[in-house]
């Protein structure tokens, strides 16, 4: 079989073959079983009743002469009735063994030497026998039993015998042909059946040798590289399907090496990486602490020098003001308001360091008890700006209540201090629920804040106006993402309010549910500002 042949052409060539033999065969087995029938049926209704016919022909004639006989020793009429029927039976089988297909010449020739041989035997001896007796002849009994008739009736059933035996011959050929096609039937079945087997073996040993052998090849390649034998090379040989197959896993394992070669110098990539950021990381740590703790030790080691040269300034400003030039008046203040901007961002500095180092634990907080006494804070300064703060049913958090206080003062602080000159302020607070955190939201309607500036305003001691516009060490925001993301959560601007500011932060749910109503009714509180903390 051609090498370059696909294993489709070869198992159909091969089907083809077996299919076209079994047909032959098939064709003769047909052909021998219906010439078998056919002689069968010959055997049984042709031989069998001819026969039959013999055997009724000869019984007959033998009625024949002993109607013949008996009406010699009778002379009774009625004694011949068996000797007409028995002629008319003999004419009828006669007629019937002729007539049939299978009778042969031989057989032909028989009948009509017995035709003859009766006709003597009626004309000789029965017929003048017959009339003798009607007569009343004397001597008619030697007429039957003379030599002369007892030859002609031998001749007879000699010829009776021989056309049993053309039967007998007849018969003897058809079962021995009966026997000849049984026999080539069976031949062709055996054969059949071993054609039927040995292609059943030699396509079992094709698929094993074609198929089963290559693609076990394969399986045991792959399962190799599979395990890790990556450089394993998989190729076999057998028909163009199986060997196309192998190219393809073949160059899908070169392509997995290559990619893997790829994978891993990325993963020693980031490994170094991540090393590097741990490094980085580590270091981090470490300065923001040293940081913090600079920052700790230089505000709080700041704050006496600086409240001496705070307090002798004062000290010549009450002094000798007035006594002194104009010019060393104006000297004197700036020197007394600088001291007091510097003590003031001492202690802002210092309040931010302390933010998580200090801490008195978590503990659960009720906001809108915080926000009630941040209101009375406001409501207390004596101020008539008409200000207002609103706040909706607010969650109960798990929190360090100063530092959650002073993130809410510093909001509500920002809001009122930013207003419009030309309405009252007005500050609304209220939350909502989005999956596992608390969104709470600080609205109100003053000056708002540019989103290009969304991020700069947590930007500590980060100002976006003038100390003479609005005063303020610019730390406040700075304060509250810290107080934020130390408890956990997050904290932006929103910048699609349109009416003024709107800062929104999250606070994680407790883990013991605490329940909060999601009404918006709101519990105003009438305010007049007081000095905002940034």
């Amino acid at each position: 079989m051609n090498p370059q042949w696909t294993l489709r052409r070869r198992v159909t060539a091969l089907c083809l073959l077996l299919a076209t033999v079994l047909t032959f065969l098939a064709v003769g087995a047909v052909t021998t079983a219906i010439a078998n029938r056919g002689q069968v049926d010959n055997l049984l209704g042709v031989v069998g009743p001819m026969r039959r016919a013999s055997n009724d022909l000869l019984a007959a004639l033998v009625q024949q002469e002993a109607a013949v006989r008996a009406f010699v020793l009778s002379g009774s009429e009625p004694e011949l009735d068996p000797y007409v029927e028995g002629l008319a039976t003999e004419r009828t089988q006669v007629a019937s063994i002729a007539d049939t297909s299978a009778a042969t010449p031989h057989l032909r020739s028989e009948l009509n030497r017995l035709s003859s041989l009766t006709q003597t035997w009626r004309a000789e001896v029965a017929e003048p026998t017959i009339a003798a007796v009607r007569r009343g002849d004397a001597g008619v009994v030697e007429l039957v039993v003379s030599e002369t008739a007892i030859r002609r009736f031998e001749d007879v059933r000699s010829a009776v015998a021989s056309i049993d035996a053309a039967i007998d011959e007849l018969r003897d050929s058809t079962a021995a042909s009966i026997r000849g096609t049984s026999t080539l039937l069976l031949f062709v079945l055996i054969v059949a059946v071993i054609i039927v087997i040995g292609g059943g073996i030699a396509l079992v040993v094709f698929l094993q040798r074609a198929v089963v052998a290559p693609v076990t090849d394969i399986v045991a390649g792959v399962r190799e590289v599979a395990g890790g034998k990556y450089h394993r090379e998989i190729g076999v040989s057998g028909p163009p399907e199986l060997e196309g197959l192998a190219h393809d896993v073949e160059s899908m394992r070169r392509r997995i090496v290559s990619d893997l070669a790829v994978v891993e110098a990325a993963r020693a990539e980031v490994e170094r990486t991540n090393a590097l950021l741990e490094q980085q990381a580590a270091e981090l740590v470490r300065s923001n602490r040293d940081l913090e703790q600079f920052a700790y030790v230089a505000s709080h080691d700041l704050q006496e020098p600086l409240r001496k040269v705070s307090s002798f300034c004062q000290l010549l400003q009450r002094r000798y003001s007035g006594q002194l030039d104009e010019r060393a008046d104006q000297y004197i203040e700036f020197a007394v308001n600088g001291a007091q901007r510097m003590q003031r961002l001492i202690n802002d500095l210092l309040a931010f360091s302390r933010i998580g180092r200090v801490t008195t634990g978590f503990t659960e907080v009720d906001l809108n008890r915080v926000v009630a006494d941040i209101a009375a804070d406001v409501e207390s300064a004596e101020d008539a700006s008409g200000a207002k703060v609103t706040w909706s049913t607010l969650p109960v958090v798990r929190g360090e209540e100063v530092l959650l206080a002073t993130l809410l003062a510093n909001l509500v602080g920002n809001s009122l201090k930013f207003r419009r000159p030309d309405r009252p302020p007005r500050v609304r607070l209220r939350s909502r629920r989005v999956g596992d955190e608390w969104e709470i939201s600080c609205e109100d309607n003053g000056i708002g804040i540019d989103p290009e500036f969304a991020d700069k305003v947590f930007v500590i001691f980060q100002r976006l106006h003038g100390r003479d516009d609005y005063p303020g060490t610019g730390i406040g925001l700075s304060v509250a993402k810290k107080i934020v993301e130390y408890h956990g959560g997050r904290i932006w601007i929103d910048g699609a309010y349109a009416d003024g500011a709107a800062i929104r932060f999250t606070l994680p749910v407790a883990a013991r549910p605490v329940a909060a109503s999601d009404s918006n009714d709101e519990v105003p509180r009438l305010e007049r500002t007081r000095e905002p903390v940034s």
